[in-house]
């Protein structure tokens, strides 16, 4: 089935956005683009903000439908899909039309924390990060809520990174893998917590047996 002309703005609004920006970009640019009148254009949407969000929302199935398959097929270890985050995110920065996070880029350009389009940019970051909770989770590496967050943090320095050091060839994909180093040091350690934690084998408390018969 050919998209409708809704989708067909969506998706052209979202690959516009992406490359010029959101603020320096004006609505006849994506009209232009889509070849779609302004008539079409409010037919559907009441104001480019209206736009601009559902453009972020399709970019946010886009991604994290991209990513979730890439990950489920680094096998079942949750570790290993963990780290397979880094791995997706490093042939990401090679793309050709690598542009940065368009996330990062909305919440920059709509700093006001009552923004819909900055809503709409933190939700995706929230659904990424309750996502590696629940590999931390399957994993049982120890403070899995805050060991997510920091994983998150890897993620969109190395994004950040990547944006800004597009030379010498390679840079990019250097920055998902030093992310992935740190990562990796994170989770050791987060293994051993957890190691700590629990009692080593034998040493569980045991029952009582009977009582001595020559004690006092």
């Amino acid at each position: 089935m050919p998209p409708s002309r809704r989708e067909e703005l969506v998706e052209t609004a979202m690959r516009v956005f992406a490359r010029r920006g959101f603020h320096g970009t004006g609505i006849e640019q994506v009209l232009q683009e889509a070849g779609i009148c302004r008539m079409t254009l409010y037919n559907h949407f009441k104001s480019k903000e209206e736009l601009i969000i559902a453009a972020l929302r399709r970019r946010d199935e886009i991604f994290r439908n991209r990513l979730m398959k890439f990950v489920a097929a680094r096998g079942p270890e949750p570790i290993e899909q963990l780290l397979g985050f880094f791995d997706f995110y490093a042939q990401w920065f090679e793309d050709d039309d690598f542009c940065g996070c368009m996330f990062i880029n909305a919440a920059a350009e709509y700093h006001e924390a009552a923004s819909p389009v900055r809503k709409a940019s933190l939700d995706h970051k929230v659904e990424i990060i309750r996502h590696l909770h629940r590999l931390c989770e399957r994993a049982e590496l120890s403070h899995a809520d805050a060991l997510a967050e920091q994983i998150g943090m890897l993620l969109d320095g190395a994004v950040v990174t990547a944006h800004i050091r597009a030379e010498p060839p390679g840079a990019r994909r250097l920055a998902a893998e030093q992310a992935r180093h740190a990562a990796e040091a994170l989770i050791r350690a987060a293994r051993r917590d957890r190691s700590r934690a629990l009692p080593a084998h034998g040493d569980a408390e045991k029952p009582p047996g009977p009582p001595d018969a020559n004690a006092n």
